[in-house]
């Protein structure tokens, strides 16, 4: 399987995860404290190819992931799951199987920052999603479900309207709760 995207990873481990599952070039951050020339490179990378944000279901890969979509629109995105990412303790694109790799890169999300979400908070509530006991727990498993992975309920709100996530979607997504 070849990418025609530039796929941005934290590190080298990354980069070798990745070159173990798809034929792909990648851009690594280098970590969370992302300098101006690396963000150079993945704007002038969208330009050319596109690009594909692939960052660890961790706070620090999910503060990446918010950085560079800021600064660089319009990317794809590839998530996995803590699960899928966890090897001993720790938690990274480095440790997913080359299926769960490939499995990500076949279900991309694609920002689309002027969106409406077609979801209102008061369905997030309704859900349990928000101000409920076990929210973040249920976020998790909804966020999974819908392959746009864990983050805060205003976050998770956000996501659904740039993912474009359908009134459907969400739907049945909510059917892993049970």
């Amino acid at each position: 399987m070849m990418i025609k995207e530039m796929i941005v990873v934290e590190g080298k481990d990354d980069t070798a995860a990745i070159r173990r599952a798809v034929e792909a070039d990648t851009i690594e951050t280098g970590g969370s404290a992302i300098g101006q020339a690396v963000l150079k490179r993945i704007a002038l990378a969208q330009q050319r190819r596109g690009v594909i944000i692939f960052t660890d279901p961790d706070h620090a890969g999910e503060r990446i992931r918010k950085i560079v979509a800021a600064k660089v629109p319009g990317c794809k995105h590839a998530f996995i799951t803590q699960e899928q990412a966890a090897y001993k303790g720790d938690i990274g694109v480095e440790n997913a199987t080359p299926e769960t790799i490939r499995q990500a890169l076949q279900s991309l999300r694609t920002e689309y920052n002027a969106a409406v979400s077609q979801l209102t908070m008061e369905d997030l509530i309704a859900a349990g999603l928000i101000v409920h006991p076990d929210a973040a727990a249920r976020r998790l498993t909804v966020g999974n479900a819908l392959g746009i992975g864990y983050c805060n309920g205003k976050q998770f709100y956000k996501r659904c309207a740039m993912f474009q996530i359908s009134r459907e979607e969400f739907e049945a997504a909510l059917e892993h709760l049970n």
